[in-house]
């Protein structure tokens, strides 16, 4: 039996509202497929396989973790990958991109489309094939999201976990909540924390689940999709030195600040257990970092000398 990976948040805030934390750290599993990307591709690999395909066709942005983790994936499994990437400007700029030239080292190509293109592309599989103008290709959506990304996504939850009140997780575009609401015990709330402004994401997920016993919380956004804020970065910093985890600034840190907020707040009661997963994406500090410092500001830290008293 492997050991397990959930830690135990020893925080201020926890101690004195009487609620315990337990992070399941999903990004330990891989250095490149960390977290819920290992998970999603498990099952798409072996659909590929099963198909005889030789590449691995997906869609991302600038600082995709799924575009990483799909270049990685194929690498690894002996499949070919290319990348239809949002944003045309980034052509000329890939050595600027850590997260793009990291996939390209891994051997992905990629294919850069305006954004009202892409969008189109996303939906309209048949378009997006022919743009590779070749047979053997497994297509893969956008953030690995489909059926059976959330088969894969299910298998997350060990025994241990089934006894926590509730289980928080990041959303984007909703497989990964799909998939620990369909593994949860019946008296488990699943509370997803949406990392961009999106009106339609509960009809997202609800495509992949039957099951009601989640909630979308859409109040830790910070701004829309890869925005992240002075307090925001604050904060991770402080839990670093405290809990000695690096939360990446587009899910993960906007889930725990939501978390913990609303245990201050008295949204999660006390006396209550609470499982979060982090999903990985650590990846994209890098290329957050190199943002911030273009505009002065505070800088993520990716190293702790010792923990906070």
């Amino acid at each position: 039996m492997q050991p397990s990976r959930n830690q135990k948040l020893q925080l201020p805030i926890l101690q004195s509202h009487g609620v315990q934390l337990i992070l399941k750290r999903e990004d330990q599993l891989h250095p490149l497929i960390s977290g819920n990307k290992l998970r999603k591709l498990k099952y798409n690999l072996e659909a590929a396989r099963l198909k005889k395909a030789h590449t691995l066709l997906t869609f991302g942005g600038a600082y995709s973790n799924h575009i990483l983790a799909t270049a990685a994936a194929a690498a690894e499994h002996g499949f070919k990958s290319t990348g239809i990437i949002r944003g045309e400007e980034l052509k000329n700029r890939i050595d600027e991109n850590p997260t793009l030239s990291k996939a390209q080292a891994l051997g992905m190509k990629f294919i850069f489309v305006d954004r009202e293109r892409y969008r189109m592309l996303t939906r309209d599989e048949k378009k997006a094939r022919a743009l590779c103008a070749q047979d053997g290709i497994f297509m893969i959506p956008e953030g690995g999201s489909n059926a059976l990304a959330v088969k894969g996504v299910a298998e997350m939850l060990e025994e241990e976990d089934l006894s926590a009140d509730f289980i928080c997780c990041p959303v984007g575009t909703g497989a990964t909540l799909a998939g620990i609401a369909e593994a949860a015990a019946p008296h488990q709330k699943v509370l997803g924390y949406a990392a961009l402004d999106h009106k339609g994401l509960h009809e997202e997920v609800a495509r992949f689940t039957k099951n009601t016993n989640f909630e979308i919380v859409h109040d830790y956004t910070f701004g829309g999709y890869a925005k992240i804020s002075p307090r925001l970065v604050e904060q991770m910093n402080s839990w670093l030195k405290r809990t000695e985890v690096l939360f990446d600034p587009v899910y993960t840190a906007k889930m725990m600040y939501g978390i913990l907020d609303g245990v201050k707040r008295g949204a999660i009661p006390k006396g209550s257990v609470i499982l979060a997963i982090h999903t990985g994406g650590l990846q994209g500090i890098e290329g957050m970092n190199s943002r911030l410092e273009k505009k002065n500001a505070p800088l993520i830290q990716i190293s702790c000398s010792k923990k906070a008293s």
